[in-house]
């Protein structure tokens, strides 16, 4: 079944970027108005979170949502056959960029990345890992079909990229220390996902409504002493994507995981409100209601709780 799988992504792959976006075109149409693919949970979240906006103004940003959400699924068919040229083009590395990276790898220190659910992450992951001289460890969720899961992990290490699963984190952790012993690394996480236990998240306004957020990363960056970056990536054209990063910190034990935590919330709500649709709307965000006993957890005072 994988080798089929792969033939017909791979035969799909060979067709040019244009004729990959007109199926996008058409299955985002799809997707929203005929299979109606998570719609209740995206229209859901865009009330929660704009609940300023008319209802005609959030179905606009959820039309636009679903062009994204099919347009990185033709880039992840894409990446199959991308060239390195290629590739070049796609990923724009800005000055600023480079240049955080070289001081990264020069400084000797190890940094963690705290992104965000922002569409071109296959994109970017390539471009970042192949413009990297240090080991790029990347945390994510396995796919359960065991198919697409192999095809994208060849797909996601074609640079060097160190996959981490979340499922395993500190068992694959250990060993990847154990392997680069000495040398610093750069680790990119999104941990704006939904926490699997609210009583032990942070809790605090994110877009007015009391959210749960995971303790994990910002515990980690401070206990490890790493350096803190934040990301962003986002297209900047139709097929062509950037990252914006910003150094939070070159040694986080110098903060606290409260202070990182309502810095990284504030961070992704400035850069979703900028632009709505580049973000996966399609996670129940909001899935945990706040509760009175997870009142030693709450970073700020929290809307609509007494």
């Amino acid at each position: 079944m994988y080798h089929l799988t792969y033939g017909i992504f791979y035969l799909l792959s060979l067709l040019p970027l244009r004729v990959l976006y007109l199926m996008s075109d058409g299955l985002s149409l799809f997707a929203f108005h005929i299979l109606r693919y998570r719609r209740r949970v995206v229209l859901d979240n865009l009330r929660m979170a704009f609940p300023e906006k008319s209802e005609k103004e959030r179905r606009r940003i959820a039309a636009r949502f679903y062009r994204n959400f099919t347009d990185m699924v033709m880039d992840g068919i894409k990446v199959l056959t991308l060239s390195d040229a290629e590739l070049s083009r796609r990923f724009i590395i800005q000055p600023e960029l480079q240049e955080a990276f070289d001081r990264c790898i020069r400084s000797g220190q190890s940094y963690q990345i705290h992104a965000m659910h922002n569409f071109g992450w296959e994109i970017v992951n390539l471009g970042v890992s192949r413009a990297l001289d240090i080991p790029f460890l990347g945390v994510y969720m396995p796919i359960k079909n065991s198919v697409f899961e192999r095809l994208f992990r060849k797909v996601r290490v074609r640079y060097g990229t160190v996959l981490l699963p979340a499922t395993d984190f500190k068992n694959r952790f250990h060993e990847v220390q154990q392997r680069y012993a000495g040398r610093n690394y750069l680790l990119a996480l999104v941990a704006d996902q939904s926490p699997g236990r609210p009583e032990d998240a942070w809790w605090l306004n994110f877009f007015g409504v009391p959210t749960g957020f995971i303790h994990g990363p910002a515990k980690a960056a401070h206990d490890r002493r790493l350096g803190v970056i934040f990301g962003y990536f986002y297209a900047v054209e139709r097929g062509r994507y950037t990252f914006d990063i910003e150094i939070v910190t070159e040694d986080a034990s110098g903060t606290t995981e409260e202070e990182l935590t309502l810095a990284y919330a504030r961070y992704i709500e400035k850069h979703v409100r900028m632009d709505p649709a580049n973000y996966l709307w399609s996670h129940r965000r909001w899935k945990h209601p706040y509760r009175p006993e997870y009142a030693s957890r709450v970073l700020e005072p929290l809307n609509g709780v007494s």
